[in-house]
């Protein structure tokens, strides 16, 4: 079981996209790809910037597959796939104003 899912195997796959919202239609398209993505099992981590945990490489693929179905035709959709110890290693810098705690970190879900 340790072998399956230490921190080198664990995957984050990241989706940043940047959709059209000129006209109501795009908007409409646009919130279809955030909830798509959201009942696909990802969160939101900035604005158009998702992520989603994958216990392996071979999971993250299946959910890449899921993405490139969603996009929309006008669009520019990028996906990266980061181990978990990588992940580990993001630096936050919360402004330079007044002191605000960050948010609290996501509980990691095993399969």
């Amino acid at each position: 079981m340790h072998e399956r899912l230490n921190e080198y195997r664990i995957m984050w796959l990241i989706v940043f996209f940047d959709l059209p919202t000129q006209t109501k239609i795009e908007r409409k398209k646009y919130a279809l790809f955030r909830t798509a993505l959201i009942e696909d099992g990802f969160t939101m981590y900035q604005y158009s910037v998702y992520i989603r945990c994958c216990p392996s490489m071979d999971n993250a693929e299946v959910h890449k597959r899921r993405v490139r179905n969603m996009v929309p035709v006008k669009g520019f959709v990028s996906m990266l796939c980061i181990t978990d110890k990588q992940f580990a290693s993001i630096e936050t810098i919360i402004g330079k104003g007044e002191s605000t705690t960050p948010p609290d970190a996501l509980p990691l879900e095993f399969f």
